[in-house]
């Protein structure tokens, strides 16, 4: 009974402190200083994902083909797989803010060597998946709306990026940024 209400105790205080190391704060959701507006709407879109399929296409009267729900899946589970790769990789650098932290080491192999925001490949890859499952239109919406808002925060990121690491220059103009070969996904500037 006594390790429960100790662990009630300290989880609240943890999450304050791990929030707190990425730079949250009430003047930031007020202000945006360190990107809180962009994460809002990232974490808003991902939430919407848990929507039905609308319309679905039952009501549009087409059979969805199970290939296609498959493959979805499979989408799915490999931006799992691939988000999973990212944030280990990144390690103790890794926050959900596109403001990275003072002391964060620059990563620039493993994932970080396929392209610049595995993450944001990774979340781009789920809601594609999600969307071809469903055959949902909504959905659809929802990874367009996302692939939007993660173009302007690995922006804004970058910006940061090129202030706290000189080298990062050079890594942006050899390494796609989230999906290569699609403009708004892939920048490759100095």
């Amino acid at each position: 009974m006594e390790w429960k209400l100790n662990c009630k105790l300290t989880m609240p205080n943890a999450l304050a402190e791990k929030l707190s190391a990425w730079g949250f704060s009430w003047a930031g959701l007020r202000d945006n200083r360190r990107g809180e507006w962009w994460l809002i709407a990232q974490m808003a879109l991902i939430l919407a994902h848990l929507l039905p399929a609308t319309p679905s296409p039952v009501s549009l009267g087409l059979h969805w083909p199970l290939a296609l729900r498959l493959g979805g899946l499979a989408l799915f589970a490999l931006g799992l797989v691939l988000a999973g790769q990212g944030a280990l990789n990144l390690g103790a650098s890794l926050s959900p803010l596109p403001e990275p932290m003072p002391e964060a080491a620059l990563v620039t192999t493993g994932a970080y060597g396929r392209c610049r925001h595995p993450l944001y490949q990774s979340l781009i890859l789920c809601s594609l998946g999600v969307s071809v499952a469903l055959g949902s239109l909504l959905h659809l919406a929802l990874l367009v709306g996302l692939v939007v808002v993660l173009g302007f925060k690995a922006r804004r990121e970058e910006d940061r990026l090129c202030s706290f690491h000189p080298e990062y220059v050079a890594y942006r103009a050899t390494t796609p940024a989230i999906l290569p070969g699609l403009p708004w996904l892939d920048w490759r500037s100095a």
